[in-house]
């Protein structure tokens, strides 16, 4: 019973949760000439959002999450101009071909250190690159399959130049998901892949199936990162073989660093934080913005990310520790 109210109290929402988020729909209208880097933030921080299920809550290290992430954006561009342009039916498309890729590959998880499975998990990302590659007369080779002209969301509301629609789109589809993976990961579900992450011994002791779960969670964030893909393709009218880049995958790496992994604000956090970053520097210095990134992320591990949001806090030990010699 305990661990029950444990469980619905960190599934509460707070009152800055819905502030929040109130603000996040509210900003492509509010800040219209931003709409297009609002969007990317929304597609990236679902992408981070997809990763974190498996990394922070189940322990499963992947360097191949950008195959998922491709293959929804393929499928969406591809279903968009050959079957049916409609965005919510390309979405769901993407997410159901993007979640059987998931499945499939789970089994190749299963077993081996976490060496074996970045691995494992980084070619699987290879071998789809090389087949959009190679399949250039369906995917358009490294041109990129180009013409994809998506109708109207809801059949009412065009995607326009300026973004905001696709802005919208893209945090709607983000808060649900959201909201899926916060009820996902405070069910005893969730706190399984918990027990996981900590000790698979010893939850394999207590009787949890941990092959299982660490199928259904692979496979449910591959769906997650397969519908970021999506929108990518959706919202831009385009999808080249950069989408399986191993860059991809690694940028969500480093979202995580930034943001925290357990903690399904950490993506979030982490893509407006990177994004806004990477805009503010490349407009500044074009050649060198991967420096000062680099700067920040070794900044950022140094000092660790609670002490860096409270730089007064930084020479408080030194402070205490001079005090004390005094005394």
């Amino acid at each position: 019973m305990n661990n029950t109210n444990l469980l619905l109290q960190a599934g509460r929402w707070r009152w800055w949760e819905l502030l929040l988020w109130a603000a996040a729909l509210a900003s492509p209208w509010l800040l219209g000439s931003h709409a297009l880097i609002i969007n990317e933030i929304a597609i990236v921080a679902l992408f981070a959002l997809s990763l974190d299920v498996i990394l922070g809550y189940t322990g499963i290290v992947s360097l191949g999450h950008a195959a998922f992430f491709g293959m929804g954006a393929y499928t969406a561009a591809l279903f968009a101009k050959h079957i049916y342009p409609d965005p919510l039916a390309g979405l769901a498309v993407a997410m159901v071909v993007a979640t059987l890729l998931g499945a499939l590959c789970s089994i190749t998880i299963q077993r081996g250190t976490d060496l074996t499975r970045l691995m494992v998990t980084l070619g699987v990302g290879l071998i789809l690159m090389e087949l959009a590659n190679k399949l250039d007369w369906l995917t358009g080779g490294a041109d990129g399959l180009q013409g994809v002209v998506m109708g109207p969301l809801l059949g009412r509301f065009e995607f326009d130049l300026y973004g905001r629609t696709a802005a919208t789109y893209s945090i709607v589809v983000l808060f649900v998901m959201f909201v899926l993976a916060r009820r996902l990961v405070n069910s005893p579900f969730g706190g399984t892949l918990k027990a996981i992450r900590d000790n698979r011994l010893r939850a394999m002791a207590i009787g949890i199936p941990v092959t299982s779960r660490i199928a259904v969670a692979y496979t449910v964030a591959a769906g997650a990162a397969g519908m970021a893909g999506a929108l990518l393709a959706q919202t831009t009218g385009f999808a080249s073989l950069d989408v399986f880049e191993f860059h991809r995958s690694a940028d969500l790496m480093l979202l995580l660093v930034i943001g925290g992994v357990g903690w399904l604000y950490g993506g979030v956090m982490g893509a407006i934080v990177f994004k806004l970053m990477q805009d503010f520097i490349s407009s500044i210095t074009p050649q060198y913005w991967t420096f000062w990134i680099g700067l920040f992320l070794v900044v950022l591990v140094l000092v660790g990310r609670e002490r860096l949001v409270r730089p007064w806090t930084w020479f408080g030990a030194r402070s205490k520790h001079k005090t004390g010699g005094a005394a």
